[in-house]
């Protein structure tokens, strides 16, 4: 008789540490209410599966004994992770899979990793693998790099993975260890923005900044020899270090050494509920992201400047890889329905493009479903 399960893992939100998990730095993540959902079971065979993309009414059948990258790109981060946990000794057989989700593609919610921990977190349940969550984390972040050829950090999969219904999570990105801080707001609410455009940069430039971060760090080593990476230089060696540095790599230095200063201030800013100061960090993490890092786009930096105009909003930020998809924005709970009014109707004006707003909630990480 098959056996079957089904599972959801969420996307995440980010309120401050963009690019600086691949970098051994710090992030400020939480999980959210939009969630991918898989409905697995076995098959009665030995090594042949069927997936369908109930969203896309796209399907993929595939060989556990010959797992290969597809032109499907979905397929890709589920193969990705079967062939990631064979690697590790999984006796995975024959299974089908249906999965849907609510994540929006493309906006910087990161549907992948809530895609690849459902299926990390259901293969794990269905075949009894007896994996811990660091394990399923780490699986679907080596999923990403080795079938996706995507070389992103660890922060998505740990939130998917990881979260927990009304906290953050400080991550430090080189130890993993992590503090669960209470997302407690006061008058205020997080408020997301979808700008619904996605640029074909995105993939290409996320792999770039990832070897410009990593010739600064080359560069610096040779001044500063004790650095492992970004996470180990403070500002005042970045300073010292900087002539040596092409103007390009210097600039990516700097926004990732001043943004985990500002990931640590913001989470000492929510501890103590200083929202005013946790605003002008989250305001800062976006010039940084436009101006020393270039991953913006003319959308994005719009929403931003416009929000400077309304007194009750105290921060905002693109959210994401970038170069699309949304911006997070902290703002007074009573003003949220004019917020999303007026935002929209300036956006349709300025690009003609409707804007997408989404209110959500921090919820659990992935789980088995009753």
């Amino acid at each position: 008789m098959n056996k079957t399960i089904q599972v959801k893992a969420p996307g995440r939100i980010n309120i401050i540490g963009e690019h600086t998990d691949y970098n051994e730095g710090y992030v400020l993540p939480g999980a959210i209410d939009k969630v991918m959902t898989v409905k697995m079971e076995t098959n009665g065979t030995e090594h042949k599966g069927h997936l369908k993309a109930a969203n896309l009414n796209e399907v993929c059948d595939f060989d556990l004994n010959d797992l290969q990258p597809v032109d499907q790109a979905w397929a890709n981060y589920i193969l990705g992770v079967v062939k990631e946990l064979q690697a590790l000794g999984a006796p995975i057989s024959g299974f089908d899979a249906v999965f849907e989700g609510d994540v929006p593609i493309g906006s910087g919610m990161s549907s992948s990793a809530a895609l690849e921990c459902s299926f990390a977190f259901a293969l794990n349940s269905l075949f009894h693998l007896d994996f811990d969550r660091w394990t399923l984390i780490k699986a679907a972040q080596r999923a990403e790099h080795n079938f996706v050829g995507t070389k992103c950090g660890i922060m998505d999969q740990f939130s998917s993975m990881m979260g927990k219904k009304d906290q953050v999570m400080l991550l430090d990105c080189r130890s993993l260890d992590f503090e669960y801080l209470p997302c407690a707001l006061g008058d205020y609410q997080l408020v997301l923005l979808n700008t619904n455009v996605s640029h074909s940069l995105a993939s290409s430039e996320y792999n770039t900044r990832r070897k410009e971060c990593e010739s600064g760090v080359s560069l610096l080593q040779e001044q500063f020899p004790t650095i492992q990476s970004l996470r180990d230089v403070t500002m005042e060696m970045f300073e010292e270090g900087m002539p040596r540095l092409p103007i390009k790599i210097a600039q990516r230095c700097k926004h990732v050494i001043s943004e985990n200063d500002r990931v640590l201030e913001a989470a000492q800013a929510l501890k103590t509920g200083d929202f005013n100061r946790l605003g002008q960090l989250i305001y800062a993490s976006h010039r940084s992201l436009q101006h020393d890092y270039e991953v913006s786009c003319p959308e994005l930096d719009f929403l931003v400047e416009q929000t400077r105009l309304k007194d009750y909003v105290l921060g905002a930020r693109m959210m994401g890889g970038g170069f699309g998809g949304c911006t997070i924005n902290l703002i007074e709970k009573q003003k949220r329905s004019i917020f999303q009014e007026e935002m929209a109707a300036a956006y349709q004006e300025q690009f003609g493009i409707e804007l997408t707003p989404y209110l959500v909630q921090i919820e659990n990480g992935a789980e088995v479903m009753v």
